[in-house]
């Protein structure tokens, strides 16, 4: 837009005296000025509801009050109100100190007599165009920020829900045990995933995992891997093979530095037992009702790490009041004002503390106390699963 015809100013000239419009679009037109002229103030408004112009010059007083400048200053407002970054310069033959200061309060950029000394005039009017189209890039570029700002806006929005939709609505339902889980993401998106679904009456998986960073990036890798493990899981394999699949997978889409850690669970319904492999991640917490706590850390290395990563598995005995508490690092490294994390150590006594709680009423227990912990600043993702053997 740099062109000859969009440089050219373009003033509109308001006065209610013919041969001084006439004198003024002489001047402009001869110094590469376009004009328009307007003997009204209702004439102006129009002009300026129809039309942009960079520069309005315009007289202070009309037919209807030829001496106080009233009908131009509120001409002034109303032209602002319109336009709010038009710049205006006034004329009047009746200047006064108070009506310059009045009319520079309601936002005129300048201020000349009548008569008027030519080149003085043109050099104002120069000035103050040059600095008006100044002003209209700097407000055209904050309202375009404003608008990519506001899409982005929604598009987070969008990929939130998108998002949330794919993490459980509801626990499932499994004769035996009871379920509860928690995501809080620490922006719009998230990195971290849960899951616990039913394959048969007979077998439920659990899952949870966790990208390495936040924010956009994190979600888009952790539903590339979300997809990619809800396909393997219909394959009814063991959950080393799943994991050793999966990170094969996930090392052909993971970008350099990038990786999930990932813990799996085949739960065996009717025997009550849980099969497992931990890829990387924060090691869960079995809590014994005879209070042995174990930590289930057999597995290996992240998933997209390593192309040749192998995985082992456990099973282990659920009983009667044992309770299961998955969770990622988003929990344990939640911080206070002072910077000390929330820790393991609090995480552990939180299990232990509260008997005879239900998986629901646990859950919302570790949840408020990490929160009340870090003052609901939380600086990663986090995400907790809750199991309770009855």
């Amino acid at each position: 837009m740099n062109t000859a015809a969009t440089q050219v100013p373009r003033t509109l000239i308001a006065d209610d005296q013919p041969d001084v419009l006439a004198a003024l679009r002489l001047l402009l037109k001869g110094a590469g000025y376009q004009t328009e002229a307007a003997n009204s103030p209702k004439a102006v408004l129009d002009a300026i509801s129809h039309q942009k112009f960079d520069l309005v010059l315009m007289d202070l007083n009309y037919a209807r009050d030829t001496t106080s400048g009233k009908e131009g200053l509120d001409l002034i407002s109303r032209i602002h109100a319109l336009d709010h970054d038009l710049p205006i310069v006034v004329m009047t033959a009746w200047a006064t100190v108070d009506l310059a200061v009045e009319s520079m309060r309601l936002g005129v950029r300048d201020f000349v007599q009548k008569p008027w000394e030519n080149s003085r005039l043109l050099k104002k009017l120069r000035t103050q165009i040059d600095a008006g189209r100044v002003l209209r890039r700097q407000h055209d570029q904050e309202v375009e920020t404003q608008m990519r700002e506001r899409q982005l806006h929604l598009e987070l929005e969008e990929a939130r829900e998108i998002q949330r939709g794919l993490m459980p609505r509801r626990m499932p339902q499994l004769e035996g045990f009871s379920l509860a889980s928690a995501w809080q993401p620490a922006r719009t998106v998230s990195g971290d995933y849960l899951a616990a679904f039913k394959l048969s009456d007979a077998r439920a998986t659990l899952c949870v995992a966790d990208v390495a960073g936040k924010g956009f990036p994190a979600a888009l890798l952790m539903s590339n891997m979300q997809a990619a493990l809800k396909s393997l899981t219909a394959e009814k394999i063991s959950p080393s093979e799943l994991c050793t699949r999966l990170n094969q997978l996930m090392c052909g889409n993971t970008p350099l530095r990038k990786f999930v850690s990932c813990f799996y669970g085949d739960l065996d319904i009717v025997r009550r037992t849980l099969t497992y492999t931990n890829a990387g991640h924060n090691p869960p917490f079995l809590l014994r009702r005879n209070g042995e706590c174990l930590r289930l850390e057999d597995g290996g290395l992240v998933i997209g790490g390593f192309t040749d990563s192998a995985y082992v598995q456990r099973k282990i005995q659920l009983n009667e009041g044992d309770k299961l508490l998955l969770f990622t690092d988003g929990v344990t490294e939640a911080r206070n004002d002072s910077g000390e994390e929330f820790g393991e150590h609090r995480l552990e006594e939180c299990l232990r503390s509260y008997r005879g709680r239900d998986a629901a009423e646990l859950r919302t227990i570790i949840l408020d106390e990490v929160t009340r912990f870090c003052g609901d600043n939380f600086d990663d993702d986090a995400a907790l699963m809750v199991m309770i053997a009855e």
